[in-house]
């Protein structure tokens, strides 16, 4: 696989119809929106590579830190946003995503979030699960051919 094609560790993408109960009052998608596109990546890549009834089972969950977003373009109704999501960075006890949202190839949004896992039974952090660290591992180390 190039440059051109490799992909980023955990990267998802989906398309992000435009609703329109989705719309403000200045005919353009609300910023709120955007937070929710945001979950919805995020929930996608947690299906793929580390899914939620799992994490449960467990007794652990993700919680957010932060949210940044940065509004670059407004998005219309008749417009078809595409969003992708992959993971930035793997810590002892925090990970960090990225996403960008685009119409058309042009980004209308980007954004970052910030989270760890807790324990469902204290809410108190915890470490990095061994098994979504590994598999992150095994994604950014680099492939020799």
């Amino acid at each position: 696989m190039n440059a051109t094609t490799q992909k980023q560790p955990f990267e998802v993408e989906l398309d992000l119809p435009v609703k329109t109960y989705d719309i403000d009052f200045a005919r353009i998608v609300s910023n709120i929106v955007y937070v929710r596109w945001l979950e919805d990546l995020r929930l996608e890549m947690l299906a793929r590579h580390f899914p939620l009834d799992e994490q449960l089972k467990n007794g652990i969950a993700p919680v957010i830190l932060q949210t940044q977003i940065d509004y670059k373009q407004p998005i219309q109704l008749a417009d078809m946003p595409m969003g992708k999501m992959w993971m930035k960075s793997l810590e002892s006890l925090r990970w960090t995503v990225n996403a960008t949202i685009t119409v058309n190839g042009k980004v209308a949004a980007s954004g970052e979030q910030v989270g760890i896992f807790v324990n469902l039974q204290n809410h108190k952090p915890i470490r990095m699960p061994e098994a979504l660290k590994q598999k992150y591992r095994e994604q950014t180390s680099p492939k020799f051919c």
